[in-house]
């Protein structure tokens, strides 16, 4: 018997380990392993589990249809699986484990050890590339890693084409179909919005395709304003498994093929390179797993202490209309609009000069669309210590941001209820009495102070 050990991959569709264990003509089943313990040192926030919940049940009733069963196992840490999987394997008879390759420094530790644990056992294993587009890091002239995205990105384009069709469709039925799997339940997981965000693997590949043929044209006019329906909203899917980022590829140039458009310059297309692109440092530098700046010379970068300050952050009580609706959209509904991502987090390290490793490890814990790699990425950008971040100069004016990108306060009034009375002209920055008399507080920091001082504290590292 072949056995697939999925992980962040909960999907049926274009699953490399999934469907290479299904066509060697045995019998299959799959393991999904609880390991509640690793989940809180990684700050993966409940919501995000009860959508992971969700998700395996749904993908538990596929894969029975299929014949094939879903087995879990639980153990506490990484450290722990090598012995609760090889003891699994043994005693279900397992020729062969089948698993996708996976990027970050833990659990790239944590598969070398499951590996010579099975070795030792006489398990045989299969582990597949990436499921990444490129399945094979993109090197400069001289051998060596980018450490800025757009020479990458253009390396990168250039190699798409070479890939052709490279996703792999759902298996097919191998055995009559199984009695419908017991309900799994994840320790720690908490109700999500499913309205929003339903966990089913369908759902997102016919939201993939809706987004692709219906707004995908007007991604680059829409993007930026957090009042609409601008980004594909695919983002929980994709963190989570139940769609890979090679069928978002291969929609886009079937769809660019049909109507007769440039696929390679997509706007969308860039932002997944993005995010394939801090999947590739955290291979090339793997420190960035291990809480380190890209820029090593941050490290001297001295952070403020300012506990009543991120309190007010993290509630949405900053006193800046359009910081507190991102953050409070964020803690309603697990999720933050890409531009509002940017403009809390620079708030965070550079007007609080508050360490952006808070920020990040507060996202995590909040976000239904966590991702570590990219989460990371963010905030390294946001702070101005990662590789090709932000300019250590460039401050964002929060009320700037609001006028640009909210400017009749739409999203603000929507978010921030004692606000939603307020004229245009006074939403972005209501005056001290009126804040008073609606019960908003009054702004945290003094924007021009704030920025004089995150500027010094950045000169004396150059």
């Amino acid at each position: 018997m072949n056995l697939v050990w999925l992980r962040n991959d909960l999907r049926l569709d274009d699953n490399p380990a999934l469907y290479h264990a299904c066509q060697q003509g045995q019998p299959v089943a799959v393991l999904y392993c609880i390991t509640p313990t690793q989940w809180r040192l990684h700050h993966e926030s409940p919501i995000k589990l009860g959508f992971r919940q969700d998700a395996l049940n749904q993908l538990g009733q596929a894969l029975a249809q299929r014949g094939i069963p879903l087995e879990v196992i639980q153990a506490a840490r990484f450290d722990d699986l090598p012995g609760c999987i090889v003891d699994h394997c043994i005693q279900r008879g397992i020729r062969k484990l089948w698993f996708n390759e996976e990027i970050p420094v833990d659990e790239r530790h944590r598969d070398q050890q499951v590996v010579e644990a099975l070795s030792d056992a006489g398990v045989r294993y299969e582990m597949q590339v990436s499921d990444q587009i490129l399945p094979q890091p993109v090197f400069n002239q001289q051998g060596a890693y980018f450490k800025v995205f757009t020479p990458w990105y253009r390396a990168w384009l250039k190699q798409l084409p070479e890939i052709g069709d490279c996703t792999l469709p759902e298996p097919e039925a191998i055995a009559p179909p199984l009695p419908a799997p017991a309900a799994i339940a994840l320790p720690g997981s908490e109700p999500y919005r499913r309205d929003l965000w339903p966990a089913d693997e369908q759902h997102a590949l016919s939201r993939l395709t809706h987004f692709v043929q219906e707004r995908r044209a007007r991604y680059s006019e829409c993007r930026d304003i957090p009042s609409i329906n601008g980004t594909s909203g695919l983002s929980p899917y994709l963190a989570n498994g139940l769609l890979s980022p090679r069928r978002c590829l291969q929609v886009i140039r079937q769809l660019a093929t049909m109507d007769g458009w440039e696929w390679r310059d997509d706007p969308w297309l860039r932002e997944l390179g993005w995010r394939e692109f801090y999947r590739y440092l955290m291979i090339g530098f793997p420190r960035l797993s291990r809480n380190q700046p890209f820029k090593l010379q941050t490290r001297a970068l001295q952070w403020e202490r300012n506990e009543e300050g991120v309190v007010a952050w993290q509630q949405g009580r900053t006193g800046f209309p359009l910081v507190d609706a991102g953050m409070r959209q964020l803690r309603q509904t697990g999720w933050m609009h890409n531009r509002l991502r940017m403009l809390t987090a620079s708030f965070l390290c550079k007007l609080l000069l508050v360490d952006w490793r808070i920020g990040e490890a507060f996202f995590m814990e909040q976000l239904l669309d966590g991702d570590f790699a990219s989460n990371n990425g963010g905030w390294q950008w946001s702070a101005s210590t990662g590789c090709d971040a932000s300019p250590w100069f460039r401050i964002f004016n929060p009320t700037r941001q609001s006028e640009r990108f909210d400017p009749e306060g739409q999203f603000i009034r929507t978010l921030i209820p004692e606000l939603a009375t307020v004229e245009n002209r006074l939403i972005h920055n209501p005056p001290p009495a009126l804040r008073e008399q609606l019960g908003y507080p009054q702004p945290v920091i003094d924007y021009r102070q704030a920025r004089e001082r995150v500027l010094e504290r950045f000169r004396v590292l150059t």
